[in-house]
């Protein structure tokens, strides 16, 4: 059985010396390339299972790397980036990127993100078909979310909401995708709205509200949902 197959794209030299060995270690394995065009090329020819990409290249910007990419490949992407701006972050995911990791990083949480990445990555937006997160149960074949066995009542629109975080489970959805699905594109910008909404749904999906276990905030990003499986 083949190991799983990750590009790694950054120009520098000491973050590439750094992840081959430490990814190899924890069981991929790791292709490398240097600029946007190489990594384009190197995603058409050696078909790899993930790419972590730097938006700082020689050539060109990350972000057209991902928008390129996704014209023709949904292979997850992961921005590992020393650019820490929100709109850097909410500007990459909405062109398609997985997930979003500032250097510096620690490897751990990297490769928790690859395996979450790995996991949804043949999935893309299907339905799941039961989705566990921290006593909940979320199935969207029958439209219910229960706890214990008891019902837990939503509306259409929180069901809605929970249901594409669900579809994102372990991904970062931002608040841009999530109001102009869930909402229309007319409330793109509504995050007033949207805060409202999630708040409502945490009061009836959380053990504690306050201190939140499955709908989680990435502050200025948007919002991720953490399932068991």
């Amino acid at each position: 059985m083949s190991l799983p197959r990750i590009l790694v794209v950054d120009d520098e030299p000491q973050i590439q010396r750094f992840l081959k060995p430490a990814l190899s270690a924890a069981g991929y394995e790791v292709i490398e390339a240097g600029t946007g065009g190489e990594a384009l090329k190197a995603v058409a020819t050696r078909s790899p299972d993930l790419v972590i990409l730097d938006l700082g290249l020689p050539d060109m910007d990350g972000k057209d790397v991902i928008a390129s990419l996704r014209g023709w490949s949904n292979v997850p992407i992961i921005i590992l980036s020393a650019r820490d701006r929100e709109s850097e972050k909410v500007d990459a995911l909405d062109l398609g990127a997985d997930d979003y990791i500032e250097k510096p990083f620690g490897i751990g949480e990297l490769t928790a993100r690859i395996r979450t990445a790995l996991r949804h990555g043949n999935r893309q937006d299907a339905i799941p078909t039961i989705v566990e997160a921290d006593g909940l149960t979320i199935d969207p074949l029958r439209r219910r979310v229960s706890r214990a066995g008891g019902l837990v009542h939503l509306t259409p629109k929180e069901y809605d909401l929970l249901l594409l975080l669900a579809r994102h489970a372990g991904r970062v959805v931002t608040h841009k995708m999530l109001l102009t699905s869930v909402w229309g594109p007319a409330h793109g910008d509504d995050l007033h709205y949207l805060r409202v909404f999630i708040g409502q749904l945490r009061q009836k999906i959380e053990r504690n509200p306050t201190e939140p276990a499955i709908v989680r905030t990435e502050p200025g990003v948007g919002y991720r949902l953490i399932s068991d499986q």
